[in-house]
């Protein structure tokens, strides 16, 4: 087989399969606007009313040309005009009409669709924000949206008008003059071949169009995040430059659908003039022997104009679906991503919350065939014990934590709270058992009150009081313009950052929890409100679960069990006191480098 049959056996091919998934992508966008099928129904019917009353027009005119103007029948050609003025009002109103109609389905559709993705993205697993860039994510649930707008707001009903306006012109002109019809549209194998060459490119141009603007949303979201650290290295000029590189090949992408369009366009306008001059070269000679009158020369110059400019619409609409197609395929990828951290149907729940945690022999990767972060770690946390977590950066504290949540799964092994395996728990009952502190301390634009109960109607203010209290957050809240009601920046920027690490206990503790996690949670608090916490925090912990994950020793050594941790190992376990006597031990290691230049420890 020669190379050349090869090549267009692919291209069918590809053709094939484009066209499977574009009905596939439609059938499943037709699911957010089912609720709105009598409306759809309605808007179509308008929309094949309006297709109809257009090419009504110059068969109107004819009959005004040739019964009644050429007649001198002057009461007749009132008729006629008052005829006509009924169907240019009418299709003024219905246009008016399905217009609102389309937009307000497409806007309901547009605002389903959003929804199913923004609460889709809350489900998915840590893992999958691991090895997606946020600003990708941003793009699917803006601009992507928006490129279906027009699709779902008037795209498809159009098309299905403007290919019935393109039947009844045929019908019209197939009534008046067949010879003439057939004159007009022998420019049609042309037009034909114009748009399926237009169409095999423009599609691919739009899949990489989508492309560059979701890189260019991912790398502005990542530099406005981190501008502080790009302005404090001075890499303002580096980062324009790739900025421009990437901002190049979005335009280029952009360029390169328009020199498609640019191409399209006026070949449609030179087929459309080639099709009015052989009418007017042909139905001229026509009129002038008599076979036609000039009433029907005159309608079929207006046909030939009306036949192109549905032409035209569908170019543009091919615009939009290819478009919208795009991003569709895009937004149905994130909203088809499997759950990788399932959930039994037959969810247990314990009876009641105790805070008894077991690790037995686990062990995790990240990914299939990469080094082990945690292995063979064993331990137990008892009701109302503290256990504290140390090591080195990369020991596997912090992974842990995130297996104990369900973030991930564990490699082998199992993990056990209050008698059930995790992995048998609905993540929403096993999550609700925690109260969690991180380092990094994420608050949310709104009031304080809003950060601390996250929008929870069962928790009152008197209770986010005296939990503000105990931790010692009361006192700045109460000097803020507000207090509780106090507005707060994206991130809390306007606290300073022990004001924000004091709000984040207080969410933590107002829900009540069984087990209370604490990860470096008082590393970004100056010393004098790292003591208050800390008080405030033994009186916390008193009969609640807690697990702290500490570098500075200072604040664990009360904790009734203190896990060392080494290259994903438990290396030691033991109390502060048991573990100093340890001369080589790592525990000791690391507590005298800490207090190197204070007195060595007592054992």
């Amino acid at each position: 087989m020669t190379s050349t049959a090869s090549d267009k056996r692919s291209d069918k091919n590809q053709t094939a399969a484009g066209k499977a998934v574009d009905t596939y992508l439609i059938r499943r966008l037709y699911f957010f606007l089912a609720p709105y099928k009598w409306f759809l129904l309605l808007a179509l019917f308008l929309t094949l009313g309006g297709a109809f009353l257009g090419p009504l027009r110059p068969y109107l005119i004819q009959i005004a040309v040739d019964d009644h103007i050429a007649q001198g029948d002057v009461p007749g050609l009132g008729r006629i005009m008052l005829f006509f003025t009924g169907v240019l009002l009418l299709e003024t109103v219905i246009l008016i009409g399905n217009t609102y109609l389309m937009r307000w389905i497409g806007q309901g559709a547009l605002f389903r669709l959003r929804e199913a993705l923004f609460t889709k993205i809350q489900s998915l697993h840590v893992q999958f924000f691991d090895k997606n860039p946020i600003g990708r994510l941003i793009t699917r649930t803006t601009s992507d949206i928006e490129a279906l707008s027009d699709l779902l707001s008037s795209g498809v009903v159009n098309i299905i008008g403007d290919l019935f306006r393109i039947i009844f012109i045929i019908g019209f002109m197939l009534s008046m003059s067949w010879e003439l019809s057939l004159v007009s549209l022998s420019v049609l194998p042309i037009l034909i071949y114009a748009t399926f060459w237009f169409k095999a490119r423009v599609r691919v141009a739009f899949l990489n169009v989508r492309d560059q603007i979701a890189r260019l949303h991912s790398f502005v979201q990542e530099h406005i995040g981190g501008m502080s650290i790009v302005q404090l290295f001075g890499r303002e000029k580096k980062e324009a430059e790739k900025f421009e590189r990437i901002n190049k090949e979005h335009a280029d992408a952009h360029i390169k659908t328009i020199f498609y369009f640019a191409i399209f366009w006026p070949a449609v306008e030179v087929i459309a003039s080639l099709a009015m001059a052989l009418v007017i070269w042909y139905g001229g000679a026509q009129a002038l022997a008599g076979q036609v009158t000039f009433g029907v020369l005159l309608a079929f110059i207006q046909y030939v104009r009306q036949f192109f400019v549905p032409i035209r619409d569908l170019s543009e609409k091919f615009n939009t679906l290819q478009s919208a197609l795009a991003s569709s395929e895009r937004i149905f990828g994130v909203l088809d991503t499997p759950d990788e951290l399932p959930e039994k149907a037959d969810a247990k729940k314990p009876e009641r919350m105790e805070g008894y945690v077991r690790f037995e022999n686990v062990t995790f990767r990240y990914n299939a065939g990469e080094q082990e972060v945690l292995r063979e770690a064993s331990f137990e946390v008892k009701p109302g014990e503290i256990v504290a977590i140390v090591g080195a950066t990369g020991a596997g504290k912090t992974t842990i934590i995130n297996l104990l949540l369900r973030f991930y799964d564990v490699s082998s092994g199992r993990i056990i709270v209050d008698g059930i395996d995790i992995r048998e728990m609905k993540q929403s009952t096993l999550r609700s058992y925690f109260g969690l502190v991180l380092q990094d301390n994420l608050l949310f634009a709104g009031t304080i009150m809003d950060n601390i109960t996250l929008g929870n109607e069962d928790i009152s203010r008197e209770h986010v009081q005296r939990t503000a209290t105990m931790v010692q957050a009361d006192r700045f809240i109460k000097k803020l313009p507000g207090g509780y009601m106090h507005r707060i920046t994206e991130r809390g920027t306007s606290l300073s950052m022990g004001q924000r690490q004091l709000i984040c206990f207080v969410r933590a503790l107002v829900y009540d929890p069984a087990i209370l996690i604490l990860d470096e949670a008082t590393s970004n608090v100056d010393s004098e409100t790292e003591y208050l916490v800390s008080k405030a925090l033994e009186t916390m912990m008193k009969g609640r679960t807690s697990l702290v994950i500490a570098h500075r020793l200072s604040t664990i050594q009360h904790a009734d069990k203190i896990l060392v941790m080494h290259k994903g190992r438990i290396r030691e376990t033991g109390t502060h006191q048991e573990l100093l006597t340890h001369k080589d031990g790592i525990y000791r290691r690391l507590y005298e480098l800490q207090y190197r230049d204070q007195t060595k420890p007592a054992v």
